[in-house]
């Protein structure tokens, strides 16, 4: 790997360890691209083949990820959770939620319920979205058709 690779690499993940740390926040393009010291659109492009998505979906995965989080081990409605990780618009996270998870945010607390068998490390892995857009898993497909 060449130095100036390296670099790169080193300030795209200064970028999205800040858009980790402020989720809730918001974040802008350029604030971001100032962080990795890049112009904005070679900031966009540079996160994209890094990372393989573009900031703004990779910000709206962690939101929601957190927010399915919230959901299951909180008492707290989905407008508050909604504000709380970030979102400024209850149908945004709605509408966003629902193209992560495959679901609306009040039925996949309706239809999910914490595991306290299985640790947390593993949890986390079986439920983190993976990409943005992506259908349901292939068992959640399963599960949904009615039985022959």
């Amino acid at each position: 790997m060449s130095r100036a690779t390296e670099e790169s690499n080193r300030a795209m993940l200064r970028a999205r360890d800040a858009m980790d740390r402020a989720y809730d926040q918001p974040l802008d393009i350029p604030a971001l691209a100032r962080i990795a010291y890049v112009s904005e659109a070679h900031f966009i492009r540079t996160f994209r083949a890094t990372f393989g998505e573009t900031p703004h979906r990779y910000l709206q995965r962690r939101r929601v990820e957190r927010a399915m989080y919230l959901l299951l081990h909180t008492d707290r409605d989905v407008t508050d959770v909604c504000y709380a990780v970030g979102f400024s618009s209850l149908g945004t996270f709605s509408r966003t939620f629902r193209q992560i998870v495959g679901e609306p945010p009040s039925e996949y607390r309706r239809r999910k319920a914490p595991t306290a068998a299985v640790p947390s490390c593993f949890t986390k892995a079986w439920t983190r979205p993976s990409s943005f857009g992506e259908q349901r898993s292939v068992l959640d497909k399963q599960q949904a058709r009615p039985a022959p």
